[in-house]
């Protein structure tokens, strides 16, 4: 007489959402200190005229994109990941009426939207010099206004 499988455990299923969640709060937490790294740099180009530029001109923002697309990757990874381990369960280790495709959705959706940020965060840092270039002359036409006329 053989011994029927084991009864399926949940804990195996719950256990790798909750990982693929994690993952996916790590990659948004690293999204958004990209976002912030990239912003901090333009307030900075914009506050230049007050000497407080601080290393070079695009610096900041290059370091932001780069940690955008590393919390794409890193969301991308974990469903991809996370597709690879639900493959590999058997039919009686997955809940009834699962499906796959929610999870795996919302992984490629939040990785697609930050690589969209990346390209706008690479976009915008470029027309931030027309802009500084303005307030300059904004500032300048300011204080010739001010200064006294001979």
């Amino acid at each position: 007489m053989t011994d029927p499988s084991p009864p399926s455990d949940p804990r195996v299923y719950f256990a790798s959402e909750r990982t693929l969640l994690a993952w996916i709060r790590t990659g948004i937490s690293i999204l958004g200190v990209g976002f912030l790294v990239a912003k901090f740099g333009l307030f900075l180009r914009l506050m230049g005229h007050q000497g407080w530029m601080i290393g070079g001109q695009h610096g900041s923002t290059l370091v932001g994109v780069a940690f955008v697309i590393a919390g794409s990757a890193a969301i991308a990874a974990a469903g991809w990941q996370h597709r690879r381990f639900m493959q590999g369960l058997s039919a009686d280790q997955l809940p009834h009426n699962y499906s796959l495709t929610s999870s795996l959705l919302l992984a490629g959706l939040l990785a697609a939207m930050g690589l969209i940020l990346a390209g706008y965060l690479a976009a915008t840092s470029r027309i931030t010099t027309p802009l500084k270039t303005l307030a300059t002359i904004s500032l300048s036409a300011r204080e010739a206004e001010q200064s006294p006329a001979p």
